[in-house]
């Protein structure tokens, strides 16, 4: 049988920033890429464009910590433009029009402000973070490396004792939290170290962000965990902003990926994954291009990818059940909002909003909030008061609106993707809009009055234009049975589909979620593992 000619090594599905990055590394090894994205722009949900006009944003994603050093430093991303700046406060909470609690990055004045509402919290906030850094650390390491396949050959259980090593870091009580932090709930876990309602709170608002869940619910820990193994400039578990939005992050993975050699096409959507023989052999687009690789590699949410790329034919009945079933819902709103004036909340004293502003403000003042607000969302669609991150860029990068404006990021939790009694995101969306404008007037006075422009994206919106199921910004829940050996099922965690020679390079494989650069990074390495032996063969 005649050799069949195929017109790259490498078809990248998506051009969002795995995807860019996995083309990136497979184009420095040597291989002919093409990345083919559906949107007129890479970068997928890292992305900044224009919403108002004048008003620039990172129209999706909208901070950054957890994009991994190794692949800042493997793509030389600074060098291709890439600029990231501290913010000047953390976070901060309001917990009313009067009275806030902030974290300022500085251990004696945060213990100070932390004593104002607990001395018992205060003591106990130094080993907390200890603790949350060693076990930080220890996923720090674990992300850069492939998953061990349940029941895999040697190579599986050679990953296996290769992550244990890991693990013998850490002694055995940090073992037993280690443990405990992958099943309990941030609220009990937070239980056993504070009792300050405020102080809880705002540690356990990063275990309910992308997560369609009450900071109640088993699993919940471990989603404030995934938020603390990241880094900026070297900082460990800090936060930063990517100067010109996220999409500044996309633009340099881009032309780091052109200038080793890789192709990218924007407006080519990809209709099917070609299956030959058992064996991906290209891609169909939707305009009706066959395009032929040796390999194929999808950055898409993998219940897209085998609910619509890959025939039902080409996969095993048990396979396809369990895509049906991966779970993707964060219960995200998205807002982008152009403003004349800055947020002037009530509780931040006079001539101190820019610096409070170039932080996360968090309106969530408990727990008990949250839990409301993921309760509502189950039995209505959504709280009239939901849990709100406002961030506003324009405090640390002014190239994003005109002189003297500002825009406001707004990341919301929480919004049933699911809508009870018939609903349509399409009819309720304006009402939802007015609720979070209220809830955040209701602590900033002058915030509707200062809006001269709004983009919102529902969870519907985030799927029909990014692809995200469920408008789940992690490409699948990070639930226990969704993380690790598990992602995107058991079996597969390798990056290696079930169709020979197709691969998964985004979020919904190993370790999830958050603009890391990860997933790419790791799939492009088993990519070039098997061409390698292929070619020899």
């Amino acid at each position: 049988m005649a050799k069949t000619k195929h017109d790259y090594d490498v078809a990248i599905i998506g051009g969002g920033h795995n995807g860019l990055t996995c083309a990136a590394y497979l184009a420095k090894a040597g291989y002919s890429v093409k990345v083919f994205e559906r949107r007129h722009i890479v970068g997928g949900a890292a992305v900044t464009e224009e919403f108002h006009p004048g008003f620039r944003n990172s129209i999706c994603s909208y901070t950054v910590s957890l994009l991994n050093p190794k692949v800042i430093e493997d793509l030389d991303l600074h060098r291709h433009g890439l600029e990231i700046v501290h913010r000047k406060v953390p976070n901060f909470l309001p917990l009313s029009r009067s009275e806030m609690y902030a974290v300022h990055g500085d251990p004696e004045r945060d213990k100070v402000e932390i004593a104002r509402f607990s001395a018992k919290d205060a003591e106990a906030m130094e080993g907390y973070n200890a603790l949350i850094e060693r076990l930080a650390d220890v996923l720090r390491e674990l992300v850069l490396q492939t998953p061990p396949n349940v029941g895999g050959g040697l190579s599986d259980l050679g990953r296996a004792v290769k992550a244990v090593k890991h693990f013998n870091k850490l002694d055995l009580p940090e073992l037993r939290d280690l443990a405990d932090i992958m099943v309990m709930s941030a609220a009990d876990f937070l239980d056993r170290w504070f009792e300050s309602d405020a102080v809880k709170a705002l540690l356990a608002y990063d275990g309910i962000v992308g997560a369609m869940a009450s900071p109640y619910h088993p699993g919940t820990a471990y989603v404030l965990l995934h938020h603390c193994f990241g880094e900026v400039n070297g900082a460990k578990g800090a936060w930063g902003h990517a100067i010109g939005g996220m999409g500044a992050i996309s633009d340099a993975m881009a032309a780091a990926a052109r200038e080793a050699g890789a192709e990218i096409e924007t407006g080519a959507a990809v209709k099917e994954v070609l299956v030959e023989e058992e064996t991906a052999s290209g891609i169909v687009l939707g305009d009706g291009r066959t395009v032929r690789a040796r390999v194929v590699a999808a950055n898409v949410n993998p219940k897209l990818l085998f609910g619509e790329l890959v025939g039902e034919d080409d996969i095993d009945a048990d396979f396809r059940q369990r895509m049906k079933n991966f779970k993707c819902a964060s219960g995200s709103f998205r807002m982008n909002i152009a403003l004349n004036d800055i947020p002037r909340f009530s509780c931040v004293p006079d001539g101190e909003h820019d610096l409070y502003m170039s932080g996360g403000v968090f309106i969530a003042p408990d727990m008990a909030y949250m839990d409301r607000s993921y309760n509502d969302a189950r039995t209505r669609g959504w709280a009239k008061r939901s849990c709100v991150e406002l961030v506003v860029p324009t405090t640390l990068d002014t190239t994003l609106a005109p002189e003297g404006c500002h825009i406001a990021s707004l990341f919301c939790q929480h919004f049933n993707p699911n809508l009870p009694h018939g609903q349509n995101w399409d009819d309720v969306k304006d009402d939802v809009v007015n609720d979070i404008i209220d809830t955040v007037t209701e602590l900033a006075p002058n915030f509707r009055s200062s809006i001269l422009g709004i983009q919102a994206l529902s969870p519907l919106d985030l799927e029909r234009e990014f692809g995200l199921i469920g408008g789940d910004i992690f490409h699948g829940a990070l639930d226990l049975n969704q993380l690790y050996a598990m992602r995107p099922t058991m079996g597969h965690a390798d990056y290696r589909m079930p169709v020979k020679g197709l691969y998964l390079c985004g979020s919904g494989a190993h370790p999830g979620g958050g603009v890391t650069g990860v997933p790419g990074h790791n799939a492009a390495r088993e990519i070039i593992s098997d061409l390698k032996s292929w070619f020899r063969r």
